[in-house]
């Protein structure tokens, strides 16, 4: 396992939120631990994941996951993304411990669940072209937004994880 990557993944926490006008949203639920997966989506003309994000009640492990499936899927067509494997997921972190390998099968099935909110909400007519176009456009307006080289401001260099070492304690304080 890509110890680094993980410890990156989990701190940066991309797409962690959640998207107060998505298109579709899908879920799953953990019995074996009660970690929530929530996937939320925005799609585009030509079928294109203009935009997506998740929100986990889950551990590390969890938001690793989500964080990488978010990398992997937007961008990419509906059907790509639903396509995507749990090979591919573990190939990007290197591998999981074996305790944890059922993670990515956890977090597929909530963006699958999503994908197939979409599909069912498109073919019933629910989301239109008109919307697809809009979703195009404010995909675009993010990814100029977000794109890196943009900067920072002080209130988000302030609002990231802090560590901090004392005795040899290593202390995350995330707020």
């Amino acid at each position: 396992m890509n110890f680094a990557k993980f410890q990156d993944l989990v701190e940066k926490r991309s797409g962690f939120r959640t998207m107060n006008d998505a298109m579709a949203t899908g879920e799953y639920f953990s019995d074996s631990c009660g970690d929530m997966y929530t996937y939320y989506l925005k799609i585009g003309k030509g079928d294109v994941i203009e935009d997506v994000s998740y929100f986990t009640t889950g551990c590390g492990f969890g938001t690793a996951t989500c964080s990488l499936l978010v990398d992997l899927a937007l961008g990419k067509k509906v059907d790509e993304a639903y396509a995507i494997s749990e090979a591919d997921i573990e190939a990007e972190l290197d591998g999981y411990p074996e305790k944890k390998k059922d993670y990515p099968e956890r977090s597929l099935a909530a963006l699958r669940a999503a994908i197939e909110d979409y599909r069912n909400k498109r073919e019933a007519g629910k989301i239109t072209d008109e919307m697809l176009e809009a979703a195009a456009s404010h995909g675009a307006a993010t990814r100029a937004a977000t794109a890196p080289g943009n900067g920072k401001t002080s209130q988000d260099e302030n609002a990231g994880p802090r560590m901090t070492s004392d005795g040899g304690v290593l202390t995350i304080k995330l707020r």
